[in-house]
């Protein structure tokens, strides 16, 4: 390190990750009390500072690794956070990320191990500092993608239902859609592909599964849902 700057206030810079998941036809978001001072036993985002080796995107994905042991998961940056009064212990900027995994792939040990849990989206507690904003301005972001990408595959398993991809929708969006437009535009997706499998415990007729197929929609992204 130089000694440039130094007649400059330093300030911390860490970043917060919001980790969405889809279970029982509800969006959840993985927290879990602080464990550190200030704020110890408040709910919490999962965080950390970055390092001075550390581009934010880098500190983003240790950060994420850690917490999920998973790589190459659907990140992206939701935004600076830097009330001055925002932590009361020094003054420190927050760059947020949310990331969206299938809840089936994250280990039950790792949930013990953390002291984290999935808490549903609409029942969520006051979170230590600007959490909830944080959370807020993601769902946000989140709402504006699905309906021009396909993120809403990273939080479904491999094989599913078309009850559970409309029910995703919904959740997110916190709205009702028609059944039957929906149903419409997911056929006319060459990317959505219907297999011979019947997910047999949603019915007892039994329902269709589908799945994502990435290497059509790559070469047809006109995506729009």
């Amino acid at each position: 390190m130089t000694s440039f700057y130094f007649e400059h206030q330093k300030i911390f810079l860490s970043v917060d990750c919001i980790i969405f998941g889809f279970d029982a036809n509800k969006l959840k978001v993985l927290i879990g009390k602080r464990q550190m001072d200030p704020g110890r036993g408040e709910w919490s985002l999962y965080g950390g500072f970055v390092r001075n080796d550390e581009s934010l995107d880098d500190a983003a994905d240790r950060t994420l690794y850690e917490l999920t042991g998973m790589r190459n998961v659907y990140m992206r940056q939701v935004g600076a956070f830097g009330s001055v009064d925002r932590d009361p212990g020094e003054r420190v900027v927050s760059v947020a990320y949310y990331a969206l995994i299938n809840v089936k792939d994250y280990s039950k040990k790792l949930l013990t191990l953390h002291g984290v849990e999935w808490v549903d989206l609409d029942e969520l507690p006051q979170l230590y500092s600007d959490h909830n904003e944080m959370i807020r301005k993601a769902r946000k972001l989140m709402q504006q993608k699905i309906k021009t990408e396909p993120i809403s595959f990273q939080l479904l398993p491999p094989l599913f239902t078309l009850t559970q991809l409309q029910r995703l929708y919904e959740v997110v969006n916190g709205e009702e859609v028609d059944k039957r437009n929906f149903r419409k535009r997911v056929k006319e997706m060459d990317f959505i592909e219907k297999t011979e499998l019947i997910d047999k415990k949603s019915s007892r007729r039994g329902a269709s599964l589908y799945r994502f197929n990435k290497k059509i929609y790559d070469k047809d992204s006109n995506f729009k849902l």
